[in-house]
């Protein structure tokens, strides 16, 4: 059974602009977290493929509550110097399991890359970045935070993923977080629900290399 866990294929039509993936190979994705992590770190790559698997049959909002619990638990928050020694960087979800830490960029994004596995539609994700209210709604101390969106229809209300809160909470209920500009694969938006830019995904120039790395390791 894990010889073939490691070896299956999940098809699936994931960035269709911006990243041109039609299955994940397991097996490259455990050889380059084994040899880039070590062998501890396969098992969380290991855990992560049985989430995929467990879930893929499940509605959508048991797949949300699972995906941001699952990265909630397992991921420890750290900033970027310390768990990567660069100022700002983004991690590929392979990346994120390997190091078993990241901050709230790297939360969103593997959330997102996970989701889609699950089939949930790009068009109802959107990493947002906010300016966070450390401490609460009221608070004058803020600072900037990426969170996952999901849409359940074009024009309702969000649901937040946080790493910041465990609970899956209405954007309404999120009054410390004001968007600045959200992204998904298919392009970009002023906040959360405003018109759509000019501009794409692919004016992102840390989002491209994400992308770029996330096809070396088995986004294929």
């Amino acid at each position: 059974m894990k010889h073939f866990l490691y070896r299956v294929l999940i098809v699936l039509a994931l960035f269709a602009a911006a990243l041109k993936v039609v299955a994940v190979d397991f097996e490259r994705m455990q050889n380059v977290i084994a040899q880039r992590f070590g062998p501890t770190a396969v098992g969380s790559l290991r855990d992560w493929q049985k989430l995929l698997l467990d879930n893929a049959d499940q509605p959508a909002p048991a797949k949300l509550k699972q995906v941001n619990d699952f990265f909630n638990r397992r991921v420890k928050f750290g900033d970027d110097q310390v768990v990567w020694g660069q100022s700002d960087y983004w991690a590929t979800p392979v990346e994120t399991l390997g190091r078993g830490a990241g901050d709230c960029e790297d939360f969103a994004i593997a959330k997102y890359f996970t989701l889609l596995l699950l089939s949930i539609p790009d068009d109802k994700l959107r990493l947002i970045y906010v300016q966070a209210r450390i401490g609460g709604a009221a608070s004058s101390i803020s600072q900037a935070h990426m969170v996952l969106a999901f849409y359940p229809e074009p024009n309702a209300e969000p649901l937040i993923l946080d790493n910041l809160i465990s609970d899956l909470q209405p954007a309404s209920r999120r009054l410390d977080l004001l968007p600045v500009f959200s992204f998904n694969s298919m392009g970009l938006w002023q906040g959360a629900t405003g018109a759509r830019g000019t501009g794409g995904p692919a004016s992102l120039s840390r989002w491209q290399e994400l992308l770029r790395r996330a096809r070396a390791e088995g986004f294929d």
